[in-house]
């Protein structure tokens, strides 16, 4: 398993984080405040930032270290869209509903490369995304891609790129076509977001790490948040922000959430001319596959891949070869390069794949199931939750419609019934 720790784990990205030596103190004692965070990641840091600003008292309790959890670890690809699919998001909230939504994904990434200039944030940001088709009867999904933003949602920033030209941004002969995005970008996740909780407490918010939160009372006039050490918060509003990791926090909206096992791989140090080999114009790629894979060439010229996951919570025992035989499928001419990190980490899912944000009157508020789409969809979330913590909940609301059942029988035994159910999508990404 990977919980339990109060510092990072070994990764690239803790590697080469200067600011990831601060630490923050815990929680010393009871404290009073207009808003209190739960999960030091994107999602409650951004939430955090918003209400500082709206010159609310607000303090943030992380369990371990700032982005200790998916927000550090993660591919490091800031694309906009829903894990789910904009469809799926129109049969819920309607055409209009879904189409602002999708365009606020696009606002997101933009108030993100704002706050990452008008901060200086060095977090290695780079341009440019190119989503693949492994399988030639998914290349129409890129083309239907392209056409349903232009023609329903308004925009015209994705180019097919057939297979000709595919070789211009990815040197692979694994792939049959590809989708170009020139608004996205690639960043190192655990130093954009130690910059974010920076910028967050500037903003006036305290953060406290290593504070474990065991639970939470709502009365009539607040909220008591209390600590596993037995330190309380006493707070008007509660934003819970823990993700795969809200199981102590919240039971019922841990049983709508499984957290699933998910690996990343790097390579030893290839150079820039081989890394410009491998992606000419250091675009990220994410293929379409069910089971899909990501990757991306990192500021010291290594490769970095991601892909693979378990339902049942552990890793591999030889990650760092699993790891390699992804590379491999995708880049044979890289047999002979090692790897110097492999790592894992959990991320949140739901049963169907759908967002879970809502809300429970004016005092709790929550958003999970990123589903390992979570660097824009967080910043998407944290907009429209502060907009209802701040008396407009409209846009939260229109998340009501969905439904995410409880995993039956658990986390043990939903992670069972996935592993079950993705044994079926695999098949589906090979024949």
């Amino acid at each position: 398993m990977f919980r339990g720790s109060t510092d990072y784990i070994d990764s690239y990205y803790a590697a080469t984080s200067r600011d990831r030596q601060r630490r923050r103190p815990a929680l010393p004692g009871p404290i009073e405040a207009d808003v209190c965070v739960v999960g030091a990641g994107f999602f409650g840091l951004y939430c955090a930032l918003e209400m500082a600003r709206a010159g609310r008292k607000v303090v943030v309790l992380e369990a371990s270290r700032v982005g200790w959890g998916a927000s550090g670890r993660n591919g490091g690809q800031l694309v906009s869209g829903f894990a789910c699919g904009m469809q799926r998001l129109k049969a819920v909230m309607g055409h209009e509903r879904a189409k602002d939504m999708f365009h606020e994904s696009l606002r997101s990434v933009r108030k993100i490369r704002e706050l990452i200039r008008d901060n200086a944030i060095d977090c290695d940001l780079a341009e440019g995304h190119v989503e693949v088709a492994v399988l030639p009867r998914r290349v129409k999904l890129l083309t239907e891609g392209i056409e349903e933003a232009s023609l329903e949602w308004g925009y015209d920033g994705f180019r097919f790129l057939p297979k000709a030209e595919l070789p211009r941004y990815v040197d692979s002969p694994r792939f049959q076509a590809g989708l170009l995005d020139d608004s996205a970008a690639h960043i190192h996740p655990l130093k954009y977001i130690l910059g974010l909780a920076d910028v967050v407490e500037r903003a006036g918010a305290t953060i406290h790490e290593s504070t474990r939160v065991a639970g939470y009372e709502q009365g009539a006039d607040g909220i008591t948040v209390r600590t596993e050490d037995g330190a309380q918060v006493r707070c008007h509003q509660l934003v819970l922000a823990a993700n795969a990791y809200v199981d102590k926090v919240d039971r019922r909206l841990q049983s709508r959430v499984l957290p699933v096992g998910s690996f990343i791989g790097v390579t030893e140090v290839l150079g820039e001319a081989a890394c410009r080999r491998l992606m000419p114009h250091n675009h990220a790629v994410y293929d379409n596959q069910f089971i899909l894979e990501y990757f991306r060439t990192t500021r010291d010229h290594r490769l970095l891949f991601g892909g693979g996951c378990t339902y049942m919570g552990g890793t591999p025992a030889d990650l760092p070869a699993v790891m390699k035989g992804h590379i491999t499928r995708v880049f044979p001419h890289l047999n002979h390069v090692k790897l110097d990190y492999a790592w894992g980490g959990h991320i949140d899912i739901t049963l169907r794949r759908m967002p879970d944000w809502g809300r429970r009157g004016d005092r709790i508020f929550w958003a999970q199931g990123f589903c390992g789409h979570g660097i824009v969809p967080t910043r998407v979330a944290a907009t429209v939750v502060t907009e209802a913590m701040k008396g407009q909940p409209e846009r939260l609301d229109a998340f009501n419609g969905i439904v995410n059942p409880p995993f039956a029988g658990g986390e043990w035994l939903g992670g069972v019934q996935q592993a079950i159910g993705m044994s079926w999508y695999r098949l589906r990404d090979v024949v």
